[in-house]
């Protein structure tokens, strides 16, 4: 497995190798001993899947506030998605700022997520299935979020903010500067 950083060094990018054969291929996902020797040390307690239809599908940008704070391995099973990260951890040079990576099944590519940082994306193919492992359990009491189109956070998104496919709950979520500072 490949372990690439990115512009924020508390996210990471992860590349299982692949091992092709006539018949397709076989990949190691995850392999927490190989993680842990990167610094890459969590628990995971419960694997989640998405599966969006249309193109231009956005969820987020979601994160749980402690206790419950999550951190997630995000990969694609089919399809591809435009996957963003945006730091909410105070006194972080790195606060508000989004890290944006293509991810898709045809690469196997993955993105690391430390809890602390607020998540989503956007779809680029249809009928795109997401997956991701979280090492907290969901609780409806410390769900939370931050406005995915939010202007002062300079993401350049694959899709308009009219275009976009949103649930009711995405399209009421505040904007950067009425989220609650919970994380430090």
């Amino acid at each position: 497995m490949r372990i690439q950083p990115t512009e924020n060094p508390d996210l990471t990018i992860l590349v299982p190798r692949r091992f092709p054969d006539p018949r397709g291929f076989f990949v190691e996902s995850y392999n927490r001993r190989r993680l842990a020797e990167h610094g890459l040390v969590y628990d995971f307690v419960q694997d989640n899947l998405s599966l969006s239809i249309k193109v231009g599908t956005v969820r987020g940008l979601h994160f749980q506030r402690p206790p419950t704070a999550q951190a997630k391995l995000v990969s694609v099973l089919q399809g591809a998605i435009f996957d963003v990260a945006v730091d909410l951890r105070q006194g972080s040079s790195y606060y508000g700022r989004p890290v944006a990576v293509r991810l898709s099944a045809a690469e196997g590519n993955q993105l690391m997520v430390p809890a602390g940082f607020a998540h989503g994306f956007c779809t680029l193919e249809p009928n795109t299935v997401v997956a991701y492992k979280v090492d907290a359990y969901y609780s409806a009491e410390t769900d939370d979020g931050l406005y995915w189109a939010d202007p002062a956070l300079g993401i350049d998104w694959p899709v308009t903010e009219a275009a976009a496919e949103l649930s009711d709950k995405d399209r009421r979520l505040p904007k950067l500067a009425d989220v609650a500072r919970c994380f430090v």
